[in-house]
Parts: C-alpha cells; structure tokens; sequence
C-alpha cells in the first residue's frame, strides 16, 4: 500500500511543479512518446529475462499491495512453531505427520492463514520436520540443509529485482531515443512555422523526461522495493530456521520459539511477554478442543 502512495506522491509533485511554473499539461501528453519508451521496456524485459523470472517478478509486482510481514504475522509464525512443537514433544514427532502431509488440512497449521499464504515458508517448515520425523535429528546435518535452501532462496530472490533494475537503467537511453526520433520528425518540419518546429521540439523533450522520469521516479525504486520484500521473506525463513535448530536440540517448545523470536528485526519483534501470551491462549485452546 505504501508503494502506490509513494507513486501517486511522486506523480502529484511532479505535475504539481509543472503546474506551479504554468505548464501547459498538453505539452505532456505524447502518445508516441510513451508508445516507443514503454513498449521498448517491455520488449527489453522478454529479450533479457527468462520466462521463470517474468513469472516471479509479475508476482512480485502483484504483491507490493500487501502490507509485507508485520509483528502479527511474526507472532502467528511463533504460536505455530510452539503449538508444533508442543504436539511433537507430548505425542512424538510422528503425531505431525497428518499436520505436514496437508498443512492446509491440519488441526494446527490451518488456523494460520498468514503462514500458509507463503507456500515458501510452508514448504521448508513442513520439509524440515519430516526429515526430523524420519530420523534425521543432527542439528549440523539439520542447518546445512536449511542453508543451502535459505542460500538458494535468496538468490532467486534478488532475480526479480535485478532484472527491473536493468530495464529501469535502459529508460533515460530509451527516452533519447525517442528524443531523437522527435528532433527527425523536427527536421522534416524545419521550413514550417516557428510554432510547428515549437511542439516538435517540446514532443521530444517529453521523451527525454519520460525516460528519466520512469527510470528514478517508478521503476528503480518498485525494484528497491522487491529487494526488501525478498529480504524480509529471509528473514521469516531464518526465523523458522533458528526455532527447528533449537527444537532439535532438545530444548523445550517456549525455548525454541525464544531463540525464533531473538532472529527478527526489532521493528516487527513481538516482546516476550507477547509471545508467551499467544503461546499460553493457543494451549489453552488446544486443551478446551482435546476435551
């Protein structure tokens, strides 16, 4: 949400600027020009970027009207964790196997709208704990798994951002050309009337500040934006990752989810106190649906 007020903020500035010095808003309504920018965009886009990644950053463009991962969601991700691991203390870790075989199905991971929502986080909680039900309880062999697929998604994640940034460094180059194709047409109009030359010129101009225009003004910064979208879908996952590792220590569930907790950025990190409440109404719910 605060993407499309930081677009709609940079559009009113912009245009509110022109207006103050009496532009005439005509001047910059140049189809032709905003045709041969935008459509070269594009066009660059399918030339350089694989189709996977097209798929990815078209997510990723969808997904800036979230509102990205906040304290609650945190705090959810840490009641399941405890819940989880709770069940897997109390019952045994092949109680969840029902839970990981279709978390959108399970007594516990489907009340968790919020983290089923990323198939991402799902699917590296869900494939952890089976490796541990399986057997697997090694707490290096547990973290060198997680972090070659922590290494991998990160990767992948700077894909989509590195991909807009380059179309957004080809805009100002893509407004002069349009530019020039402006001042062409110019020439041919040379031996008509001064005004006539005028909006040729000022119809090239445009083509320039288009470029420049969309290049810091919208593209470079949504880029910045999916790169700090990736960075926190990492964190989230390091947050999964440090309550498996202490779980599979052998510390107790509250433990586990305390270690989790000490890994998110202080601006979305629930207090202890927070964490211990969800923590006691979600096994307190528990218990009132057993009985």
């Amino acid at each position: 949400m605060f993407s499309i007020i930081g677009i709609v903020f940079v559009t009113c500035c912009v245009l509110g600027g022109f207006a103050l010095t009496r532009g005439p808003f005509l001047v910059l309504l140049q189809p032709a020009e905003f045709l041969i920018i935008a459509g070269s965009a594009f066009g660059t886009i399918f030339i350089s970027t694989p189709m996977p990644i097209i798929k990815i950053l078209t997510g990723k463009m969808a997904g800036i009207l979230s509102s990205g991962y906040t304290k609650q969601t945190y705090l959810d991700l840490l009641t399941l964790m405890y819940e989880l691991f709770n069940k897997a203390r109390r019952d045994g870790l092949i109680s969840l196997e029902a839970e990981l075989g279709n978390p959108k199905e399970g007594a516990i991971i489907s009340r968790y709208p919020s983290f089923l929502k990323n198939h991402h986080s799902v699917d590296f909680m869900t494939d952890t704990l089976k490796l541990m039900v399986n057997g697997i309880s090694d707490q290096h062999e547990l973290e060198k798994l997680m972090d070659a697929e922590l290494e991998t998604h990160h990767e992948e994640g700077g894909l989509p951002a590195a991909a807009l940034n380059k179309v957004g460094d080809s805009l100002p180059g893509l407004g002069i050309v349009a530019a020039v194709l402006g001042i062409v047409v110019t020439m041919q109009s040379i031996n008509g009337p001064v005004e006539r030359i005028g909006e040729h010129v000022g119809a090239a101009l445009v083509g320039t500040f288009l470029g420049v225009l969309l290049c810091y003004g919208y593209v470079g910064p949504l880029a910045t934006r999916i790169e700090h979208d990736a960075q926190e879908e990492g964190k989230y996952l390091e947050c999964i990752k440090a309550g498996l590792l202490s779980f599979a220590g052998g510390t107790n569930p509250m433990i586990a989810v305390e270690f989790a907790r000490k890994v998110i950025f202080t601006f979305n990190r629930p207090s202890n106190n927070e964490m211990e409440e969800a923590c006691r109404q979600a096994k307190a719910g528990a218990s009132q649906g057993a009985s």
